[in-house]
């Protein structure tokens, strides 16, 4: 009777660590794709800023170099951090930025050295040397970071005893890091000058997989699909932000650096591409919305509607290809503006959502030829597109 007593309750148990081991395989699998998944993203981090990194490093070294073993200075430690500072700035500030804050140090080390040699260190020694160097650089017509940096390298001067006979070296020493900033930066490698193309072909791929995303939860009637793909139209705002910053980068970086001088064509290239991305962004929104609305609202669009936002999506991967290639899609064009007359017929008796759905592809291509170097006008001519027609929406109002 014991024995048969004990075989339910040893049944149960096995069960029990059978259980226990589904959830371990199937947690720890999980566990384990999210660690790798968090671990290649950090990686791809490291990646992208090991240049800015590096130069950072490597500035650090020259400017403390040339302080100590050329000029001879004691302890430059200012000259490490100033060039730091100046090449830990964007390249589109770098320039402008970088001379405030070579300035601003400059000039509150050079304030904190002789208030430290004349006066000595203590609270009201701060509370002059802070007033006197922000003072100085807001007179000098500067921002708010020049004061700043003013104010807070003469904190660090005053508090900072100088050792015998280097009272005022630390000014200059602010000076140099500065310079080797501005020179590492103007031998900058040529990764921001590709990266805005790179960029570019980024926003593409995305805006094709989102047009996929919601073409097919039209087909699937999935609601919550639907508003998953409106959810990724939105973002890729964020992406379009990105893209212009490291234009604004890389145009600053072939006009500050003299090596890089001859990629300013493709680099100013790249930037009249921000405006027909925008607008294809901006109408690609507007579908993703009307296409959420359809879903929910049960309109339907013709199947030919669909499989055109389909084709428009591989064209969008093809034109993406060519950019990340160095070139403009010019291949892309001319499958685009037969994409173009093959919409030019609207479908009779469709319904609101369809009518929107195809005017948007219909802008989106006139957006996308714009890519290839044509004019708004060449564009719209070589798909047929109506003046007077309604091919172009208010997107503003759609977008909600």
């Amino acid at each position: 009777m014991a024995a048969m007593d004990r075989a339910p309750h040893t049944s149960g148990a096995r069960r029990g660590v059978a259980g226990l081991r589904r959830l371990r395989d199937t947690y720890g699998a999980k566990a384990v794709e999210v660690s790798r998944a968090s671990a290649k993203a950090r990686l791809m981090r490291l990646r992208k800023r090991l240049t800015f990194i590096l130069s950072c490093a490597v500035g650090a070294a020259i400017a403390w170099w040339f302080a100590r073993d050329v000029l001879h200075h004691e302890m430059p430690f200012f000259a490490p951090i100033t060039a730091m500072i100046c090449l830990g700035l964007s390249y589109g500030q770098r320039l402008r930025r970088a001379g405030e804050i070579m300035v601003g140090v400059a000039i509150g080390v050079f304030i904190g050295d002789v208030f430290v040699h004349l006066f000595g260190t203590g609270p009201w020694q701060i509370l002059v040397v802070v007033t006197i160097a922000m003072s100085l650089a807001a007179l000098s017509g500067q921002g708010a970071l020049m004061s700043t940096q003013a104010g807070v390298q003469a904190v660090v001067v005053t508090t900072l005893v100088a050792a015998p006979g280097q009272a005022f070296t630390r000014w200059l020493d602010a000076v140099i890091g500065g310079s080797v900033g501005l020179l590492i930066a103007a031998l900058a490698p040529a990764t921001p000058v590709r990266r805005p193309r790179q960029q570019a072909a980024t926003v593409l791929r995305e805006l094709a997989a989102t047009a996929r995303d919601a073409m097919a939860a039209l087909r699937s009637g999935d609601h919550a699909a639907a508003k998953a793909a409106l959810r990724r139209a939105r973002a890729t705002e964020g992406m379009l932000d990105e893209l212009r910053t490291l234009s604004a980068e890389g145009i600053a970086v072939v006009r500050l650096s003299p090596i890089r001088r001859r990629h300013l064509p493709g680099v100013q290239a790249i930037a009249q591409l921000l405006e027909p991305l925008d607008r294809a962004t901006r109408n690609l929104r507007v579908l993703v919305r009307r296409t959420e609305i359809a879903v929910w609202s049960g309109d339907e669009v013709p199947a030919s509607y669909v499989e055109t936002v389909d084709r428009l999506a591989d064209l969008m991967d093809m034109a993406a290809t060519e950019l990340h290639d160095r070139h403009l899609p010019d291949r892309t064009a001319d499958h685009l503006m037969a994409l173009g007359r093959d919409t030019a017929m609207p479908l009779p008796h469709t319904t609101v959502s369809a009518a929107v759905i195809r005017a948007q592809t219909r802008s989106m291509i006139v957006d996308l030829l714009q890519l290839t170097g044509r004019s708004l006008d060449e564009a719209r001519q070589s798909i047929g597109l109506d003046p007077d027609g309604d091919d172009d929406l208010d997107e503003d109002g759609e977008a909600g």
